[in-house]
């Protein structure tokens, strides 16, 4: 009989399939575009998105300073992304894991982490953050009647910035051998694209750093003029904020783009149909955002997007005419 022996060297442990995600040429949507448009695709991480790296960074933090122990609960405020990822982390370390999320994210979503282990607490989208039915209220209240927990708060939390800072940003600075004009990610947290941008500014500050926001959101008004404002309702997921994070370094931006629904919604679909990329909605506000930047700026080199995450999760949104209709997008 023929022996088979297991290279070791081939085999990795499930955290290490996080990051190290693929960059590629967009040819065909950008093909009339005068800069060269690279796309970052973290839909590529197991968990489906760019959050999975957040995760591990979260919870590998808390374990370090003590706050989470075996049998430990961990509680997170979410539009979904992170939630997934969490409770697909949650589900392999063997923690207890409490998602707190708005109404308005897609059924995929919920569905996912349920499948992981997560238990989901829905919270109604049309509070302020100071309600105590909020998602920010909820949690807090989780994390202090429950024993053991801890609230890993992604919108405050500076292992947000360090993981992109350490993982993300120099995978970009590799995969383009330094040569890059601008960058453009969507602000949600703020983690993603401030440390890109911290990473960059130290690199080469001639690098522009360009958030995206979408409209309803208070945040690009918050980088213009110092003011917070009450938000407005707004489709996409994962990007855009009604209230002041501290995870986002607005000193590392050289501009912040705001993006409607509609662009957002058919540019998602129209990079799935031309590039094949099945992307998220707030891949189509960075690549509008992308577009915007490149003619304010007249840039020619080489731009960088972040694909958060996969189509999959918006099945019943995005990629539904039906629901597309509905909305008035179609």
């Amino acid at each position: 009989m023929l022996m088979h022996t297991i290279s070791k060297k081939k085999i990795t442990e499930f955290t290490g399939l996080i990051g190290n995600t693929p960059m590629v040429k967009l040819r065909k949507i950008a093909a009339a575009c005068q800069a060269d448009i690279y796309a970052k695709l973290e839909m590529y991480n197991p968990g489906g998105s760019i959050k999975d790296r957040l995760a591990l960074s979260l919870i590998e933090a808390a374990e370090k300073q003590g706050k989470l122990k075996p049998g430990g609960t961990v509680i997170e405020v979410t539009s979904g992304n992170t939630g997934i990822a969490v409770a697909m982390i949650c589900a392999l370390k063997n923690y207890r894991n409490i998602i707190v999320m708005s109404d308005k994210n897609s059924e995929e979503k919920q569905n996912m982490m349920r499948l992981y282990g997560a238990e989901l607490v829905l919270t109604p989208h049309t509070v302020p953050p100071e309600d105590p039915r909020s998602n920010y209220s909820v949690a807090e209240r989780l994390a202090m009647e429950i024993p053991d927990s801890v609230y890993l708060d992604q919108y405050n939390n500076p292992a947000n910035i360090d993981c992109h800072y350490c993982t993300t940003a120099p995978e970009i600075w590799e995969q383009m051998a330094g040569d890059i004009d601008c960058i453009v990610a969507g602000a949600g947290t703020g983690g993603t694209i401030s440390g890109i941008g911290r990473f960059f500014k130290e690199k080469n500050s001639a690098t522009k750093i360009i958030g995206v926001d979408p409209e309803g959101s208070m945040l690009e008004h918050l980088y213009r003029t110092g003011q917070v404002i009450p938000s407005q309702h707004y489709e996409v997921e994962g990007i855009g904020s009604d209230k002041v994070v501290r995870a986002l370094d607005m000193t590392v931006l050289d501009d912040m783009i705001t993006v409607s629904d509609r662009e957002s919604f058919m540019l998602g679909r129209q990079i799935t149909l031309a590039e094949g990329i099945f992307c998220g909605g707030s891949s189509g506000s960075v690549l509008a955002a992308a577009y915007k930047a490149i003619e304010k700026y007249n840039i020619k080199g080489n731009v960088v997007i972040i694909l958060a995450d996969s189509g999959d999760r918006y099945l019943s949104k995005m990629y539904s005419d039906k629901w597309m209709k509905s909305m008035g997008y179609l």
